[in-house]
């Protein structure tokens, strides 16, 4: 998996990346209350705003961590948001993308030095 330093993870599977918010990120969000999905087939550029979560405490932002379409989301969020709280890396998914150039990537963290970031 890869990180950002805006607290999200991207599972790698072919050229597409799942992507969502890390454990970290959901406890400092607290209780998610709603998640705005993105469209599928829409064309994003890396620091392009996807998605918005809002929480008990706060709304945020989830940014394209990288160039690409969105191929799919995660509907089972809108009808139970909590699965961000409950499960950030597997069933708390937000969207999967096609990766246009995969070599973004590599500027991303390893989970080494996100936990050093967060430390």
């Amino acid at each position: 998996m890869k990180y950002t330093e805006d607290h999200e993870w991207l599972r790698v599977d072919g050229d597409v990346v799942v992507v969502g918010i890390t454990e970290h990120a959901s406890t400092q969000l607290g209780d998610v209350v709603f998640v705005e999905l993105p469209e599928t087939e829409t064309k994003v550029a890396q620091g392009d705003e996807i998605c918005v979560i809002e929480s008990v405490k706060a709304a945020s932002d989830i940014v394209a961590p990288v160039d690409g379409e969105i191929v799919e989301v995660n509907d089972a969020l809108t009808d139970n948001p909590g699965l961000v709280n409950q499960d950030p890396t597997v069933g708390g998914w937000f969207f999967k993308m096609k990766v246009e150039d995969m070599s973004q990537l590599d500027a991303l963290m390893d989970e080494d030095a996100y936990n050093d970031m967060i430390d």
